[in-house]
């Protein structure tokens, strides 16, 4: 029985559930997609009644050679340089990039993405702001322009998410600051605006218990990207108020961990390792100016080249798979961290 009449593929794709791009190669060469996915697609065909325009598909095709890039706080260090790397990337390849930022705002993520969409970009790789994303929105965008997540992964949407391992990250620093000193307590928001500050929160705990180890985690208010400045006014009452259990703290992300360095230092708490220091502090990400704090940040390092690297090779790949019709496997690529020992602990 036929349920609705459907005018093209993106409405096509949509109703039947299927990412645009997956629809795209079917149509190119049914044999390229998975048996239960070619016959997802050839069931919606007789629901739907649809059938493709093939000189518009073939419009189509002559995409721009754009690549859109959209990150969530540009004034973040971290972003400012991912993106760069990024950049780099695809204008060695050939491509031209726009690199929008999101400003913390849910609405200007989507209108930044809808934007991109007029300019019919060949590809769009997306840092989105996680758990405050509107995810119906780049739902719709993902089947409709070829896209890879990376720093923040929203399950199942997109053709590929790019990012760190949190839990392989958060073992490695915990690990050495239990074998080390005192067993680190975990400094973080209350409210956290890092994508992947759930994820670390639920790696410290984990391994804290495989230690053996009672976790302390304090919580400080703050919603915004202005992390030092939270971190900052947090330290000051954790250290005022004694909240801290033990004279090791770990910090959720590098941001937070310089703003509690400035709350040390004008509570005339030396941090450091050895005689008359009084805190360790660590942090996770290594930050571009983590190495310029006083004292110097131990901290956990994010793999940038890595993540950027693989984050336009699989974009490239999926543009190219959308074009030719050939097979492209949705896939998850988490990075190690790497250990960076420092003067802070």
């Amino acid at each position: 029985m036929v349920e609705q009449k459907i005018r093209n593929m993106e409405e096509f794709a949509a109703a039947s559930g299927i990412s645009r791009p997956t629809v795209s190669k079917y149509f190119n060469d049914p044999a390229s997609v998975r048996r239960t996915t070619r016959e997802r697609i050839e069931a919606a065909l007789e629901r739907f009644d649809y059938r493709p325009n093939i000189y518009a598909m073939n419009q189509n095709r002559r995409l721009t050679k754009t690549v859109g890039i959209v990150v969530p706080y540009l004034a973040d260090p971290f972003f400012a340089e991912i993106a760069r790397t990024i950049e780099r990337l695809c204008i060695a390849a050939g491509y031209r990039t726009i690199l929008l930022s999101s400003h913390g705002e849910p609405a200007l993520e989507i209108e930044n993405l809808e934007n991109l969409r007029l300019l019919r970009p060949a590809g769009v790789l997306l840092a989105p702001l996680g758990r405050a994303s509107d995810r119906a929105a780049i739902e719709r965008f993902c089947a409709d322009v070829p896209a890879v997540l990376f720093d923040s992964r929203i399950d199942d949407v997109g053709e590929a998410f790019i990012g760190s391992d949190n839990g392989q990250s958060m073992a490695l620093i915990v690990d050495y600051l239990c074998r080390t000193g005192e067993p680190p307590c975990l400094f973080e928001m209350k409210t956290p605006t890092n994508p992947n500050a759930r994820k670390r929160h639920a790696a410290y705990l984990a391994i804290m218990e495989r230690l053996g180890h009672a976790p302390e985690v304090v919580q400080v208010e703050g919603h915004d990207w202005e992390f030092e400045a939270i971190g900052y006014r947090g330290g000051l009452s954790a250290i005022e108020r004694r909240r801290f259990a033990t004279d090791t703290v770990l910090c959720s992300n590098d941001r937070l961990a310089i703003g509690l360095l400035a709350a040390a230092y004008e509570k005339g708490l030396r941090v450091g390792r050895g005689h008359g220091c009084a805190l360790r502090v660590a942090g996770h990400d290594d930050h571009p100016f983590a190495r310029f704090t006083c004292p110097s940040l131990t901290t956990v390092s994010q793999d940038y080249a890595a993540i950027a690297a693989r984050s336009v090779e699989t974009l490239l790949a999926l543009i190219d798979s959308d074009q030719t019709g050939a097979a492209f496997a949705p896939r998850v690529v988490l990075f190690d961290g790497r250990l960076v020992m420092r003067q802070s602990a």
